[in-house]
C-alpha cells in the first residue's frame, strides 16, 4: 500500500468541505443541504462512485466551483468521498445539515487553509486517510490573541 498526499487547490475566496458519504444519492442530497441552508451560497460539488461506473457525479451552481470540486474528486480518487467548494457562505452555515445527510458517514474537513489529503492507494482503490489542514501552531494565544479572536466572532455575528 502506498500513501499519496494530494494538495488542494482552493479557488480565491472559497471554502472546501471534504466527506465520505455511501451512496450516489449523496449529490442531489448535499446539494439541497446547502441551497436550502444558505441559498445564495455559490457552490460545485463533486462525489466519486466506488461501484458500478465509478464515475465523478457533479452539481453546483456555479461553474468555477463546479470544475474545482471535480479537478480535487479526480486528483484524491477515493471511493465515495465528495468535495463540497463554496463561496458566500461559510463552512460553518451547512456542516450541521451536511451531517444530518443519511448517508454522509464522515465529514474529514471544512477549511480555506492550505489543504493536503493523505490518500491509501492499495492498488484496487483509494481512501482517505486523513488531512492536513494548514500551518504547524505558532505558540499559545495571549490576551491581545484572546480579544483579537473574540473580536472577530463578533464582526462575523457569531457571538454578541
Amino acid at each position: 500500500m502506498q500513501i499519496e498526499s494530494v494538495n488542494v487547490e482552493i479557488p480565491d475566496g472559497a471554502n472546501v468541505v471534504i466527506g465520505q458519504s455511501h451512496f450516489i444519492k449523496t449529490v442531489e442530497d448535499v446539494y439541497e443541504a446547502v441551497v436550502g441552508t444558505v441559498p445564495q451560497a455559490k457552490f460545485g460539488l463533486a462525489f466519486c462512485e466506488a461501484s458500478g461506473p465509478c464515475l465523478v457525479r457533479t452539481d453546483g451552481n456555479d461553474d468555477e466551483l463546479i470544475e474545482a470540486a471535480t479537478k480535487t474528486a479526480l486528483a484524491i480518487g477515493a471511493g465515495h468521498s465528495f468535495i463540497l467548494m463554496m463561496k458566500d457562505s461559510f463552512p460553518i452555515n451547512v456542516l450541521n445539515r451536511i451531517r444530518d445527510v443519511q448517508e454522509v458517514c464522515t465529514l474529514y474537513c471544512a477549511t480555506a487553509n492550505p489543504l493536503d489529503v493523505l490518500v491509501a492507494d492499495n492498488g484496487r482503490g483509494r481512501g482517505i486517510v486523513g488531512v492536513i489542514d494548514g500551518d504547524r501552531p505558532k505558540g499559545v494565544e495571549g490576551e491581545k490573541d484572546v480579544a483579537d479572536r473574540k473580536e472577530l466572532l463578533r464582526k462575523f455575528g457569531y457571538k454578541r
